[in-house]
């Protein structure tokens, strides 16, 4: 059974994770508002991610008889200056999002919570590679720079991306590529 105060900061997470869909989402429109077609999938597959992350939470509350409560999600932005705007703000994001997940172990060990930090390490893991993904197509994009054909090329690249649904299913990172869903 989940106490109280970790009942309410995993539902400020669920919280969290679903504005972090939102913001990919918006992020997914803007690039395709660029016709950045390859860029636009990218982040609707994290925006899909993020929506997963926020299920699990979802999921874990109700597993150990907590309450999930809903809030209001922020609205994200909708603008930015660039290409490279749009990952460095990711990038930004996700370090914010590893900093939430840490404060979540860390009260898991304070309140003696032994279930709810196992249910964490995956997100520990999982954030590694959502920085790492993030900041390699920032660096990417410096690289560059205004050179359309780079843009174009990047554009292909990104294009690859899916949803790795059997990842999500079976708890481990996403690794951010390759499989289709099932």
């Amino acid at each position: 059974m989940l106490g109280k105060k970790m009942e309410k900061a995993l539902n400020e997470q669920l919280n969290a994770e679903l504005y972090s869909s939102y913001l990919y989402a918006s992020m997914s429109a803007y690039f395709a508002s660029l016709n950045l077609p390859g860029f636009a999938n990218w982040m609707r597959v994290q925006a899909l991610e993020e929506e997963t992350h926020a299920a699990r939470f979802y999921d874990f509350i109700n597993a150990r008889n907590g309450r999930v409560l809903l809030k209001p999600v922020e609205g994200p932005p909708a603008e930015w200056a660039s290409p490279l705007a749009v990952f460095e703000e990711s990038y930004k994001h996700e370090i914010k999002v590893t900093g939430l997940i840490n404060n979540l172990v860390t009260m898991a060990l304070e309140e003696k919570d032994y279930a709810t930090r196992e249910f964490l390490q995956w997100f520990v893991s999982e954030q590694v590679e959502e920085e790492a993904s993030a900041d390699a197509i920032a660096r990417k994009l410096k690289l560059i720079g205004k050179d359309g054909t780079g843009l174009l090329m990047l554009d292909q690249e990104l294009a690859a991306r899916t949803f790795n649904w059997v990842n999500i299913l079976t708890g481990q990172p996403a690794g951010g590529q390759t499989q289709a869903a099932p």
